[in-house]
């Protein structure tokens, strides 16, 4: 029942993830002012999320405070490119342009972590962006499907980075911790975007933000953390890529966009490549226990 309950939790967490793409097209601001909110409501609840729970707040000091302020600057250039790239195009493109971040980190994390590169996960990898192609109706900067999808790539591409380098953190201290100091340095990178573009904030752009970084943020990451405790993290992996499979069911739902069948031939394909990829990473560490 309780790893029932965890597998329940891990697909809300998802859910919630591929929800909050929806939120480039709701919230009627620049994607700078959209991290802004969703990291500065995601970094008070974690905040009071970690005192309920008797936790430390303290920051770790030395090296490791130095990773957090740098891991909040990359989190807020990975969710202003998101951003970006739905509001360029569309929920399905951004999502699925994203999703190829694995493909990233089948070649980074070798360079980090001084491992070998699997070359089947070249073949994969190949595989995914052909996905990516297919989604492109035209090469040409004129198109808002093209860029949406340069948008994606980057955000997949830094998000992979930030994976990568919270792999040596989730060692040493909890993921809470780490998501709330993340949430925070962002915080304090975007605050001076806000006085450089001055936004025109309305009740429902704020409302939007506080559900944003309240439920789809903390939330979602304090859901996908319990759960993690009873399911093994090639499961949670696996229920991971329905992120972009829940973003579109709600983008036809509560936005009308109906993905063309470019798009959805596209997204099959990287969707499949990704799969084979965590399969086969997980069959290669098998073999190393």
């Amino acid at each position: 029942m309780n790893k029932q309950r965890s597998l329940a939790e891990i697909h809300l967490a998802v859910l919630l993830f591929g929800l909050a793409g929806l939120f480039g097209k709701w919230v009627t601001l620049s994607p700078f002012i959209i991290v802004l909110g969703r990291v500065f409501f995601a970094s008070i609840t974690l905040a009071l999320l970690i005192w309920l729970s008797k936790q430390s707040l303290r920051i770790p000091q030395g090296k490791n405070s130095v990773s957090l302020i740098f891991l909040g600057f990359i989190l807020s250039v990975h969710w202003v490119a998101f951003f970006q790239s739905i509001q360029l195009s569309t929920v399905a493109v951004g999502l699925l342009s994203f999703s190829t971040y694995p493909v990233f980190t089948t070649f980074l994390e070798p360079f980090f972590f001084k491992e070998r590169i699997i070359k089947v996960h070249i073949l994969f990898s190949l595989f995914c962006f052909a996905g990516v192609f297919l989604i492109i109706p035209r090469f040409d900067l004129s198109n808002s499907t093209f860029v949406g999808v340069l948008w994606g790539i980057l955000s997949g591409l830094i998000f992979a980075v930030l994976t990568i380098l919270n792999r040596k953190l989730t060692l040493q201290f909890p993921s809470m911790l780490i998501a709330f100091y993340q949430d925070l340095f962002a915080t304090l990178f975007l605050i001076p975007f806000f006085f450089v573009i001055q936004p025109s904030l309305n009740i429902n752009n704020l409302f939007l933000l506080v559900i944003l970084g309240v439920i789809c943020t903390a939330g979602s990451h304090t859901l996908f953390i319990k759960g993690m405790k009873q399911i093994k993290a090639q499961t949670a992996s696996m229920v991971h890529f329905l992120e972009p499979v829940y973003g579109i069911i709600f983008a036809f739902f509560f936005l009308r966009e109906v993905p063309a069948l470019r798009t959805i031939l596209g997204g099959t394909i990287i969707l499949v490549g990704q799969v084979f990829i965590i399969l086969s990473i997980i069959k290669e560490r098998k073999k190393d226990v």
